[in-house]
């Protein structure tokens, strides 16, 4: 079988779908997650070693990097979340068709948004 069809192999001239870019992102937001624990599981543990480091930590939880932090983390978290659900739906057999893929993926990304939104309210 002799192909002689052009490969396109750089990523950037690739349009993706939504529905790539939904589990791309998913899989990244699972990775931050991971960093993010580790980050939280350290100030938990300086914030329980002594009276000093715990208020170390709360001065230094109102530096704007710091309230950023938390927010990615909390973004991760709520991407995550609603993409883990959606997946979890299609596990189920709803959603599994092309248009029903497309919409679902867009459900994701405005509930995402919205999560977001109101995470770095919260955060600030």
């Amino acid at each position: 079988m002799n192909d002689n069809r052009p490969v396109n192999l750089d990523l950037k001239t690739v349009k993706f779908p939504i529905t790539a870019l939904v589990s791309i992102t998913h899989r990244v937001s699972g990775v931050v997650l991971l960093i993010g624990i580790l980050i939280l599981l350290w100030m938990l543990d300086m914030s329980l070693s002594s009276e000093q480091s715990f208020n170390a930590l709360k001065t230094a939880l109102q530096a704007p990097l710091s309230k950023f932090i938390v927010w990615a983390v909390l973004a991760a978290l709520a991407y995550h979340l609603v993409a883990g659900i959606r997946h979890l739906i299609m596990d189920m057999g709803v959603g599994e068709t092309l248009e029903g893929g497309k919409r679902g993926a867009t459900i994701v990304v405005v509930v995402a948004i919205v999560l977001i939104i109101l995470a770095g309210l919260w955060v600030w």
